[in-house]
């Protein structure tokens, strides 16, 4: 028997709010992802684990916000909680290597195609994941083809984003930024459960696990305090908004050019001593 599926239960409600989410982890995230290219080597890692987990807070809760209006009308939906809370873990780790590996190779070439792929796919883990996390009176099944196009969004809005972090530029430049990624995030979600069918296994017995309402409370509790952390982090950071070097331009950091000094002080002493040399050569036989 298939099942009657409706993701917009409360109507737009649900999805703006998943998107401020994903917008709101995407922005905290690529400004501490721009910041850690702006600093020493010591502080780089705490920048980036910090980013790595503000953008994959922010895009898990955006799932299970979006979630929240997300019905089966012929059976109740459970949440197994292991298993959605370890998608979290996922969406953090898989996101921080891509991260990390921009933050340190920069925001070009193999290493931004690289860390954009494992990001995407960072993102493209944590939906389906949380998905198989789901208890109901059924099966889920997929349409390979539109699994498929969602991972491909979620890959190419995670390379664009790191590529918007890594030009390192004022705040505007990572919000217009955060905006695209919050719309990618979105069209990846909803584009995944568009690939969803239910077949229902024609039995009234209730599924285990917890109900949506029963992760709602420790979702906006925990991440969300996250979240809110991070952004007193980032206000509270005038080279974070300003997007200015903490240190000298001549190190080495991924994303900002190298300027090399040119020793032109080194070689006026020279002519000048030439000079000088051929002055008094001339000037001998004169004063014999």
């Amino acid at each position: 028997m298939q099942g009657t599926v409706d993701g917009f239960t409360y109507g737009l409600v649900t999805p703006l709010v998943a998107y401020l989410m994903a917008c709101l982890g995407g922005a905290l995230g690529l400004r501490c992802t721009t910041r850690s290219m702006l600093v020493s080597q010591s502080w780089r890692p705490g920048w980036l684990a910090l980013g790595s987990a503000a953008i994959g807070s922010g895009i898990w809760t955006m799932h299970f916000v979006a979630m929240m209006g997300f019905t089966v009308e012929e059976t109740p939906i459970r949440y197994d909680k292991p298993m959605t809370f370890g998608s979290l873990a996922v969406a953090i780790v898989m996101v921080g290597i891509g991260i990390f590996i921009v933050g340190y190779k920069g925001a070009r070439g193999a290493a931004l195609f690289t860390g954009g792929t494992i990001t995407g796919l960072g993102m493209a883990s944590m939906h389906y994941l949380g998905m198989a996390g789901m208890r109901l009176n059924g099966r889920l099944e997929y349409n390979t083809f539109t699994v498929a196009v969602s991972v491909v969004i979620a890959m190419g809005a995670a390379t664009a984003a790191l590529w918007a972090a890594g030009q390192v530029r004022g705040l505007m430049w990572s919000v217009g930024a955060s905006l695209v990624m919050g719309l990618a995030v979105s069209g990846m979600h909803y584009t995944g459960m568009a690939a969803l069918s239910v077949h229902l296994h024609g039995t009234d017995a209730p599924s285990a696990g917890d109900s949506p309402a029963a992760l709602l409370a420790p979702m906006m509790v925990g991440p969300l305090a996250f979240l809110f952390l991070a952004g007193v982090v980032v206000l509270f950071d005038p080279l974070i908004v300003m997007g200015k070097p903490a240190s000298a331009p001549g190190e080495d950091k991924p994303g900002v050019p190298a300027h090399t000094a040119v020793p032109h002080q080194a070689r006026r002493p020279q002519l000048r001593t030439r000079r000088s040399q051929e002055y008094r050569g001339s000037r001998a036989p004169q004063n014999h």
